[in-house]
């Protein structure tokens, strides 16, 4: 089963046992749930340290641990974007109420993913780093898809989404913009391996598609 699904599994497991889009059903998945998006982020770690036999970083191990963040990130995106459709074709409905938590989870591992690059590649040189979004075009690229995140993670609350009204969704579509940004600096910096890249851009487009086709047809009912 592919590692991109382990944050429904323990959904679904529970979902057996417990009244789907019960409030007791959600108080129960909400920390497993947190708990497993948290895997990667800890597998990294003791991959970095050498722990429990697992290997460690490779040669590079920056470089490993910032790709590595910066495929979470996006994988998180994309799982975020997927919850529309999955309400969508098969009524999971229960799945919004974790569509906050992915996401906010993806804006934490492109965050580490920039810490990673400023702070262990660049040792916080702000010249360089000025220097890299202006003359690297993938850079440039993901420092944008970053800063566009930052007012969707701001207001990501209900308290933010009561005051905002109707301008609260507006906003939030820019999710979508968000994740081609996001394919497009993962495609130009992997430079010549674009076979990952290729994958996501392909998961992306659909997902997109199916966006355009949902909104299609609520506009002819």
């Amino acid at each position: 089963m592919p590692i991109r699904w382990l944050p429904f599994i323990p959904v679904w497991i529970c979902g057996r046992i417990i009244k789907i889009d019960s409030k007791p059903f959600y108080r129960l998945t909400k920390p497993v749930v947190f708990l497993v998006c948290l895997l990667p982020l800890i597998a990294l770690l003791l991959r970095a340290f050498e722990v429990a036999g697992l290997t460690g970083l490779g040669a590079n191990p920056i470089e490993e641990l910032l790709h590595e963040l910066g495929r979470w990130g996006l994988k998180f995106l994309l799982i975020t974007l997927l919850v529309t459709p999955l309400r969508r074709w098969w009524g999971w409905n229960w799945l919004l109420r974790f569509r906050r938590m992915l996401g906010l989870f993806a804006f934490f591992y492109i965050v580490l993913h920039f810490l990673t690059y400023a702070i262990l590649d660049q040792g916080l040189d702000i010249a360089a780093i000025f220097e890299d979004v202006i003359e690297r075009p993938y850079i440039t690229l993901g420092m944008t898809g970053l800063l566009l995140l930052v007012p969707l993670a701001i207001t990501s609350t209900k308290g933010m989404m009561r005051r905002l009204g109707k301008s609260w969704q507006k906003l939030h579509r820019l999710i979508y913009v968000i994740a081609i940004v996001a394919v497009w600096h993962f495609y130009w910096q992997v430079k010549l391996d674009t076979l990952d890249a290729s994958l996501y851009a392909l998961v992306l487009i659909i997902l997109l598609a199916t966006r355009v086709y949902n909104s299609r047809s609520l506009r002819g009912k």
